[in-house]
């Protein structure tokens, strides 16, 4: 019991007459008794002349039948003493039979208790039976007395727990199997007491075995309350069949030995080899029962042991199939002894399983990971397979389980787990419903096991703040919007960020006699590593220099590229933090590379020439030398020249132009230096807020057309928590949501199409079916700070239903941001949408397609759509995201393309070469042109080992902008800046001049598909034929023949002159038309395949008429003006390479006649530059250094910025 007593308060002390306290006008009420304490039991309230109440609580009932419960069934440990002594109990009176038997021999007589004894033996020939030998045993005085004893005590303790447990039905408890067997053998002993003749009596007390098994299994009941754990259900049942096969054995053979004292006599151990035999079905015969009871004995035994055995066996067999779909436990000696991670997931899908499985052990320090899978759904088939291969069956355990059950982390062991991966389940059509699933399995864990760490992957942005005390969080949404928003001003910002994500050997397509493909495939193997700078042997003699010239040098001499940094004292990453940056030794540095600096061997070589100087000043070579990165298995072995940079002469100009004062002669002109330490006064100043009248400055093209001003802040609404706040171009004053609806006119402006607004540049169009907080970050990444406002394009999102007014408000402080109500698959929709005056579109996957019967089927509506608008607008640069990325093959399907087939085999080759992206050499995918969120799990997957892969991936998406980090964005190779010529030297420019880290290359190239010649020469004298029949276009195209339609071989020829490769080109096609005009039509199977090609062509051209005819129709329909839809049979090949960000459109024209797109991670410093090459730039932060700049430096920063063009303020233009 509790007893309570409240103290009184001083005041309390002083009463007046008559017990009563001063200042009270009433008596006072007894302290203590509160409505929500109340007693059970009772209690005794009592007063001590009112000064203090003593309240004594009754934890418990107060009756001596509820002390008894507690105490026998209630209380875990307690009951379970209870049993274990009990157990105990039945085990000794077994043995004292087994005692008795051995000290009884009939053969000395036999005969009741004090009476004389009479000698029995067999007669084999009489059908008689003498049951004395049956009905009486010597039982010595003292095991008579210890056998009485135990006796009185299991009757006693059975009637105790028959009164605890009574209920009210009597009958219920006597005829229960346990209770009479405990009568059968205990009330016999007690009558023995009375009547002493009956004292040799027989008692079956060998049937104590069923009740010390029955104890046994409430023994382990209590056990498993007791500890609070649950043992292996498995092992409780083979322990019930072990203990039913050891009672049936020794029942039977007990029995027939009594039973056969009236025949052959048997001992016990011959009693045990004939029911060992007779159980065993073998049968030898050599000792068999003589009399018929111990043979009907027999007889009960098998038909009982031929029930009850399959009854066991049965539940032995269905939890052993349970425990293969629930995967069993993880034993807690091997979480303490090995290391694990959890993988927790709604339900495991093949792709997901073995994305995660070739991601997690693709690095070396994990291979000795075992992986504990944590799924509430049954293993799947697939699943199932892959799980027995070898290679998975040793690292794998599948536990099927809930996380948010205690019972299922402890058979985990997720308290001793390394990591904890909670996933996402993206194909369900509540998304909402996922997550918030996600965030109760984040929040179980977290309780469970605080200390370990957390890796969730979350849907939807809002839901983010939910789990942000976990250690590493991805929201898909997030960067799934923000890459699509990339997409449109950098070209395959997808492809790039995949890649780098990824972990890949670099081995992928080296065996392929494709250039293109061995080169994309190598530079695939580039990754961001870190490493301290003062232990690094990349980045330790640049200690003290300016971050641009570590940045450049390294690259020139190691073949890596660093981008970023982290300071010591900050935890903060900074993305080319710029050159008045210094590295010190205690610098973390984060670098693009083939391997980590840990895994390369560095050889240095020095040129025997040089050493000899038998090379002249003049007669280097004209370009870097190659760094041969041979990639072997976790080393990279680095053939480095000692290269010195002599300064260049001549300086640095604020733009990538030819200096003048070296552009003549043979001589190649020469780029400044990189400075080891910045110069202020020679540095662009890279002030954005400064330039607030950076449009008023320029000449507006349409007079007619006011300027609206825009102001940088931080957009005032944010849709979610959470959002990181970025410096935006916003507008001074809202926009009215009536003015945000680009079809329909309002009160503060008539237009209803896209072409009356009149914008300057092309429109971004988007097509999703909610308006998601995701959508959000598609637009901040497109008005940041950092962009031209020049260069700003609108933006128009395509929405299935209509927006609420929260995201509305959210939206309506971004310039030229509109929507409208449609779906992708409404040709009306994508015309009023303005969509031939956009050049990019973005489909976003549908959250109703998400999830389909067939799981594969559900991006079909989505491929199918958008195939008709490639065959629609193929001038429109289409990028769209699918659910699963094995359907990007079906991207700009073409039945007949021998090229794709070949690519298809090239997948299969890679896939089972063991490469983790045996996709990336599809046309669409290298291109950037298709998306799948599931390609960024590798990005939460590879936070396991980098710690910082998260916080790099959103610098580079704009997600987060940290101050002094620089942004990701890109430039555009000309005619103009083919003098570079190679990447180093660009480098070498960039970072002399604007302090931009280059970091790959975005290449699109005309590539040729094999084919027969007659194809070639009856296409090629089309071509030729419509060209010259257009006029003026066939003049662009020959002009742009030499600027964009450079094949593969031209890129290796000597010739450095443009213009010869141009006039080369122009004239082999001249020669083939000629050649297919003067050479004889070809007979037979030839002919036949020239006038099928010649048909064929015909019918392309009327199928693509009646594309244009159909547009144009439902533009009048609409009242749209068609002046601005370019005809689909006008599109030629120069138009072709003009849109370099199509990446891989086909040319209707020529269907031999392409152009690819690929991406080239951190290339080597001797790749050449080709025109239409566009670079991928981090450039440094345009406000990093301000706020601390002096007003010597704005003086000097303003002179240089007088004398540069206005419009490179922003951009590099090259």
């Amino acid at each position: 019991m509790a007893r309570a007593k409240l103290p009184r308060s001083p005041s309390e002390g002083k009463t007046g007459p008559g017990g009563v306290p001063a200042g009270a006008s009433a008596p006072e009420e007894p302290h203590g008794l509160s409505p929500l304490l109340p007693a059970r039991g009772g209690g005794s309230v009592g007063s001590d002349v009112g000064q203090r109440v003593q309240v004594e609580f009754y934890v418990n009932e107060n009756t001596f039948k509820e002390r008894l419960k507690l105490f026998f069934i209630k209380n875990q440990r307690s009951s379970l003493r209870i049993r274990l002594f009990n157990f105990s109990l039945k085990l000794l009176t077994c043995l004292l039979y087994i005692v008795r038997v051995l000290l009884d021999d009939p053969g000395l007589g036999i005969g009741c208790w004090g009476c004389p004894k009479q000698k029995y033996t067999f007669n084999e020939s009489s059908s008689e039976i003498n049951w004395a030998p049956i009905l009486w045993v010597e039982r010595k005085m003292a095991l008579w007395a210890i056998q009485v004893i135990v006796a009185i005590i299991s009757f006693l303790e059975t009637m105790l727990l028959i009164y605890l447990s009574y209920k009210g039905n009597i009958w219920e408890q006597m005829f229960r199997v346990s209770f009479v067997l405990e009568m059968i053998n205990t009330l016999p002993f007690i009558t023995t007491i009375f009547w002493a003749p009956l004292r040799n009596l027989f008692i079956p007390v060998f049937l104590n075995c069923w009740l010390a098994k029955h104890a046994l299994e409430n023994m382990i009941n209590d056990f498993h309350r007791a500890i609070l754990r649950t043992q292996s259900a498995m092992f409780n049942q083979v322990l019930i069949l072990f203990c039913t096969l050891l009672c049936l054995l020794f029942t039977g053979t007990c029995g027939i030995q009594h039973l056969e004292r009236a025949g052959e006599n048997l001992s016990l151990l011959t009693s045990f080899y004939f029911c060992i035999v007779t159980f065993s079905t073998v049968g030898y015969g050599d000792v068999t029962p003589k009399i018929w009871p111990s043979q009907l004995l027999v007889v009960i035994m098998i038909c009982v042991a031929l029930v009850v055995l399959p009854l066991q066996f049965e539940e032995l067999v269905y939890l052993w199939m349970e425990r293969q779909k629930s995967g069993g436990n993880y034993s807690r000696h091997r979480a303490q002894t090995e290391r694990h991670v959890v993988l927790c997931v709604s339900s495991l899908k093949i792709d997901l399983l073995m994305d995660f499985l070739n991601e997690f052990y693709a690095h070396p320090r994990l291979q000795d990971y075992y992986v504990v899978i944590l799924c509430p759904t049954e293993m799947d088939i697939q699943v199932r397979r892959v799980l027995q291969i070898p290679l998975w069956s040793q690292r794998v355990i599948y536990l099927q389980g809930s996380a948010l059950k205690d019972q299922d982390l402890m058979r985990a062991k997720m308290d001793n787990g390394e990591a904890c991966f909670i996933l996402s389940s993206r194909n369900e059509v509540d998304r909402t419903a996922a997550d918030h699933q996600t965030i109760l399995r984040a929040w179980a864990v977290k309780d469970f096991a605080p200390n370990c760490p957390l890796y969730v992957q979350i849907l939807k942005p809002e839901n983010k703040f939910h789990v942000k005390f976990a250690d590493h969080v991805v929201c898909e949404e997030e960067c799934k919007y923000a890459m699509l928003a990339l997409n449109c001003i950098c070209p395959a910002t997808s492809t790039l960020i995949t890649l780098l994500v990824h972990t890949s050997r670099g081995q992928e397509g080296q065996e392929s006699p494709e250039q293109w493909q061995r080169m994309y495939g190598r530079c695939s193997g580039n990754e961001v590593y870190h490493v301290r700078m003062g232990d690094s042997k990349f980045f330790r003699e640049y200690q003290g220099k300016s971050f641009t010239y570590a940045a450049f040098h390294a690259h020139k001499k190691y073949g890596v590229c660093l981008i970023g940094l982290k300071r010591e004292e900050n935890k903060s990453i900074l993305l080319n933090p710029g050159p008045r940056h210094t590295l010190a030794a205690s610098d973390t540095c984060f670098y693009i590379n083939i391997t980590k600096e840990e895994n390369s061997a560095f050889i240095f070589k020095q040129e025997e020439k040089q050493r000899r100087g038998l090379v002249g000043p003049g007669q280097g070579p004209s370009r870097l030398p190659m760094h041969s990165i041979i990639a072997s298995v976790g080393t990279v072995a680095m053939d480095l020249q000692h290269t010195e940079c002599r300064p260049p002469q001549g300086s640095g100009a604020s733009k990538l132009a030819l200096p003048t004062e070296n552009g003549s002669g043979s001589r190649r002109p020469s780029i400044a230096p990189v400075l080891e330490l910045a110069d202020s006064s020679a540095l662009l100043p890279c002030d954005l807020l400064s330039d607030q009248s950076e449009d008023e400055m320029m000449p507006s093209d349409d007079e007619g057309l006011s300027v609206v001003e825009y102001v940088k802040g931080y957009p005032p609404n944010s849709p979610y928590i959470g959002s990181s706040p970025t410096l935006c171009h916003l507008l001074p004053v809202k926009a009215p949501f009536c003015c945000l609806r680009l079809d329909k006119g309002c009160e503060h402006n008539s237009y209803e199409d896209a072409k009356a607004y009149g914008f300057k540049n092309k429109l971004i169009i988007v097509s999703a079916e909610t308006a998601g907080n995701g959508l959000y970050n598609f637009i901040v990444p497109l008005r940041a700070y950092y962009r031209s406002r020049k260069e700003l394009n609108p933006i128009v999102l395509l929405l299935d239903n209509k927006p609420d007014r929260h995201f509305l408000e959210a939206i309506c402080c971004f310039p030229m941001v509109y929507y409208m109500e449609g779906s992708v698959d409404n040709l009306d929709s994508l015309l009023q949408c303005g969509i031939i005056y956009a050049d990019n579109l973005v489909v976003v996957d549908k959250e109703s397609t998400m999830s389909a019967e067939e799981d594969y089927m559900a991006d079909a509506k989505t491929i199918v759509n958008v195939q008709t608008m490639f065959r629609l607008f193929p001038s429109l640069s289409i990028t769209t995201e699918l659910t699963h990325p094995s359907n990007m093959r079906f991207m700009q399907f073409r039945a007949k393309d021998s090229y794709s087939l070949a690519l298809s085999k090239l997948e299969k080759r890679e896939r089972e070469n063991g490469s983790n992206l045996a996709f990336m050499f599809r046309l669409p995918f290298a291109a950037g042109r298709v998306f799948s969120i599931s390609m960024l799990d590798t990005l939460l997957y590879q936070s396991f080992v980098k710690d910082y892969m998260i916080s790099i991936t959103r610098l580079l998406l704009g997600l987060d902008t940290t101050p002094g980090s620089g942004y990701l964005c890109a430039m555009k190779i000309t005619e103009d800046d083919l003098w570079i010529g190679s990447y180093g030297r660009l480098f070498q420019k960039l970072c002399s001049s604007s302090a931009e880290i280059p970091i790959g290359i975005y290449r699109t190239e005309c590539h040729v598909f094999s084919t027969s010649e007659s194809q070639i020469s009856v296409n090629m004298e089309e071509c030729e034929d419509a060209r010259d029949l257009k006029g003026p276009w066939g003049a662009r195209a020959g002009a742009g023949g030499g600027g964009g339609g450079g094949s593969t071989h031209g890129r290796h020829s000597a010739g450095g002159d443009p213009a010869e490769h141009a006039l080369l080109r122009r004239k082999s096609l001249q020669w083939a038309r000629r050649l297919s005009r003067k050479s004889p039509r070809p007979a037979g199977k030839a002919a036949a395949e020239w006038i099928s090609q010649q048909r064929l062509s015909l019918y392309r051209r009327s199928e693509r008429q009646e594309l244009s005819e159909l547009v144009k129709n439902r533009m009048k329909h609409l009242g749209l003006p068609t002046t601005g839809y370019e005809d689909v049979a006008n599109l030629t090949a120069s138009d072709v390479m003009n849109r370099v960000n199509l990446g891989y459109l086909q040319d209707e024209m020529n269907d031999h006649q392409n152009t690819l797109s690929y991406v080239l991670i951190n290339p080597p410093p001797d790749t050449r530059l080709e025109p239409n090459d566009i670079v991928y730039l981090i450039r440094s932060d345009p406000l990093a250094h301000v706020a601390s700049s002096s007003q010597s430096r704005k003086s000097s920063c303003s002179n240089k910025l007088a004398s540069c063009n206005p419009e490179t303020r922003d951009e590099t233009q090259l």
